[in-house]
């Protein structure tokens, strides 16, 4: 199963696509929190938040128990501003440096940059986003 780290924004609709592939993020999550902690910034994972639909997707897909669902606390939302500041150093250091991450180093550094647009609109219109993680 190859995993995938996406943007959820809160709301049904936010007015803008925000699909990233984010399959390189994932594979690469480890290095990229050692690489924002390094940074003094928050780790991108520390933005994840499960939600009802997300958690039912996984379980649809043979991940996780169904019993879970209806213990899962309510989905945690955070601040775009947050989200970019770690984005952003992320960013700033692979654009020097991409291959920190190895051969895939360029291509985590385009999901980034894709995060920042997404992230970006989230905050011009004053939403609030947190990650989730998809197995398929």
């Amino acid at each position: 199963m190859a995993a995938s780290m996406y943007i959820v924004v809160e709301g049904d609709d936010p007015g803008f696509d925000i699909f990233v592939n984010g399959r390189s993020m994932a594979r690469h999550e480890d290095a990229l929190e050692r690489l924002a902690l390094k940074l003094g910034v928050k780790p991108l994972i520390e933005f994840f938040s499960a939600d009802e639909n997300s958690m039912s997707l996984l379980i649809e897909e043979g991940a996780g128990d169904k019993d879970l669902i209806r213990r899962l606390p309510p989905p945690q939302w955070y601040s775009p501003a947050d989200g970019l500041r770690t984005v952003l150093a992320l960013v700033d250091t692979l654009q020097h440096e991409p291959q920190q991450l190895g051969s895939e180093g360029e291509q985590v550094l385009a999901e980034l940059m894709e995060y920042a647009v997404v992230l970006e609109k989230t905050r011009a219109r004053d939403l609030r986003w947190h990650l989730a993680v998809s197995w398929r």
